[in-house]
């Protein structure tokens, strides 16, 4: 595996292993219902077979029901923050 490089600030990178390509879909079309996203990039996840998915999420642009998510996992942040 390569090492990759440290997303922009607000976005992550996210990869998903799974035996399908269809499995794999899946859940990057939830992602994408959360999160504005690049397209995905998929191919053989290994000798074994299976599906690597990859795509990057703009954590910066959510949609729901990730906004009301993340505006809740901030407000605990900062209250930790604050003890």
């Amino acid at each position: 595996m390569q090492p990759m490089e440290t997303p922009p600030d607000g976005h992550a990178e996210v990869r998903v292993v799974a035996a399908s390509p269809e499995v794999a879909r899946r859940v990057a079309e939830v992602l994408r219902r959360c999160f504005a996203a690049t397209e995905q990039r998929s191919y053989p996840a290994g000798t074994e077979g299976g599906t690597c998915l990859q795509l990057t999420v703009d954590t910066t642009r959510p949609a729901e029901p990730a906004r009301s998510w993340l505006e809740t996992s901030r407000s605990s942040e900062d209250d930790r923050r604050r003890k």
